[in-house]
């Protein structure tokens, strides 16, 4: 496995959730593609982290697992008060938060 193939994975892995992103209008769907791309980030610096006989990479990654992890419970909780008061998760409607 070499670092060109590390890079074409998480490249591929990245343009799969930002599409994701990008064409879904369902807030879960864009939560995933968010988590998508960061471990996509996360695979490429360990994969260099490897190359380079350097465990600051893996550090790294492991700081970004677990903001993604507060990110996570923060996001589902919003998502889910926005559900229980609407009854409707589509993006384009989505103004309660507004001040």
């Amino acid at each position: 496995m070499g670092s060109q193939f590390v890079l074409f994975i998480s490249a591929t892995i990245f343009c799969i959730g930002a599409v994701g992103f990008i064409i879904r209008r369902n807030p879960l769907i864009m939560f995933m593609s968010v988590e998508l791309m960061l471990n996509s980030v996360n695979f490429l610096l360990v994969g260099y982290s490897k190359f380079t006989n350097s465990l600051d990479g893996q550090i790294f990654a492991l700081l970004i697992m677990v903001v993604a992890a507060a990110e996570v419970v923060v996001g589902l909780a919003i998502i889910l008060t926005i559900f229980r008061t609407r009854r409707d998760l589509d993006v384009d409607h989505l103004n309660v938060l507004k001040g």
